[in-house]
């Protein structure tokens, strides 16, 4: 009892010291717990994975291939650590042969996906940037018909990850994220996503899956970064500091517009039950006498532009990738432009708004639905376009949608979650 009461003594007269030790110590054991807990996950990731491993396969099938695009400096560079610690293991164990290609500097994932060969599946472990990279080579390829077919996965690896709340359940934990986004490729369970076609008037087209982004809420949200002294206010500060240099915002913009297509229905593909054998060898007789006469292909009637004037603090032109399991009776972009009247007040709560979801506009917005668009820009314009929140310099460019035109791997757990908000 005696040593109890020396050990109390001692804690009151260096109290200080104490409470430094004690605050120590318990961010210590919450790190420890927190490293723990990741390898459980880590763990049990490995585990199945290790069951899809297991599969036998015929002798004469072969293993699947997948070429892995990865982006080292992605995440401030963390990027290639996070891999092979979370995603790396999990692929290995799978039973499919890996190919993981390194790109070393920005735009080169374009050139890599233009020389690529035949694969089963392609995944992207990066963010928003190495994703659009692999896209645009992929969709700018001659033989892109074909190599559009292949299966893609994308690992979350990036600081800004647009589309993975469409594929994924997104958490705290980075390392869920990674190993849950990568169990969903072994999955095989896909979705087909729409791809925005961008072209300006010199320059090869480039791909997004998001949109198109232009205007000073988008100006405000590349310069916040700059007031990171300013804790929780810089967004609010960033805002405020933009109306002092200039207002009103507002910037005039001619958009043309093509009516929405209706959406073809989804009918599953089924492979034809192959007719006898004298029945093909009557019907080769019958094309052998009597060619039949090819006719020629219908002209595809003209698209019906529109044409409106806008004056908005901001446009948006994108897709429907949000969710993409939600029924839609058109194939259609979405063109969203906020209202030029807002107060700075209203400007700054809007733009606070924006930087956790630039998605969402306000209930003034003007919405427009069309299969193709072209934006025509006041000449002393300038500024810059977000493409997938990659930086693009501002100009007259044409936007088409490629209607389902790429496959993504899901989680069934999301899709689950998606379909029940639609109804």
């Amino acid at each position: 009892m005696a040593r109890v009461v020396k050990v109390f003594r001692t804690l009151r007269n260096h109290w200080k010291k104490s409470t430094f030790a004690v605050c120590v110590l318990s961010y210590g054991g919450h790190w420890l717990y927190g490293k723990h807990c990741d390898n459980v996950l880590r763990r049990e990731a490995c585990l199945v994975a290790r069951e899809f491993g297991r599969q036998q396969i015929a002798p004469q099938e072969r293993l699947r291939k997948a070429t892995v695009i990865l982006n080292p400096a992605a995440c401030s560079g963390k990027a290639n650590n996070l891999f092979e610690k979370n995603a790396a293991p999990i692929l290995h164990l799978s039973g499919v042969e890996i190919t993981i290609v390194k790109t070393d500097y920005e735009g080169q994932a374009k050139k890599l996906i233009e020389l690529m060969e035949q694969t089963d599946m392609l995944i992207v472990a990066g963010g928003d940037g190495t994703l659009q990279e692999v896209i645009t080579g992929l969709l700018r390829r001659p033989d892109q018909d074909a190599f559009s077919n292949i299966p893609i996965g994308f690992i979350p690896l990036g600081a800004r990850n647009s589309l993975s709340p469409s594929l994924h359940h997104l958490s705290d934990n980075k390392v869920k994220d990674i190993t849950a986004a990568t169990l969903s490729i072994l999955k095989g369970e896909t979705v087909p996503l729409d791809v925005l076609q961008i072209k300006g008037e010199k320059e090869q087209p480039v791909f997004a899956l998001m949109g198109l982004r232009w205007g000073a809420f988008r100006d405000v949200a590349a310069t916040i970064s700059k007031y990171w002294y300013l804790g929780p206010l810089k967004m609010s500060a960033a805002h405020w500091f933009r109306t002092l240099q200039e207002w009103p915002l507002a910037r005039e913009v001619s958009v043309s517009y093509s009516a929405p297509k209706l959406r073809p229905p989804d009918l599953l593909p089924q492979k034809p039950p192959r007719p006898s054998l004298l029945y093909r060898i009557a019907r080769r007789l019958k094309n052998y006498w009597n060619p039949p006469i090819e006719e020629p292909p219908k002209a595809e009637e003209p698209e019906e532009w529109k044409e409106q004037q806008l004056s908005t603090l901001e446009l948006f032109i994108q897709t429907h990738n949000k969710n993409p399991v939600k029924r839609r009776i058109n194939d259609s972009l979405m063109i969203c432009a906020e209202p030029d009247d807002f107060t700075v007040g209203e400007f700054i709560t809007v733009g606070n708004k924006k930087e956790e979801d630039s998605t969402v506009f306000t209930k003034n917005a003007t919405k427009l639905e069309a299969s193709a668009c072209q934006l025509q820009l006041p000449q002393d314009a300038g500024g810059f376009y977000n493409i997938d929140n990659e930086e693009y310099e501002a100009m007259p460019v044409e936007v088409r949608l490629l209607p389902r035109k790429l496959h993504f791997f899901i989680s069934a757990e999301r899709r689950e979650q998606l379909s029940l908000q639609t109804q």
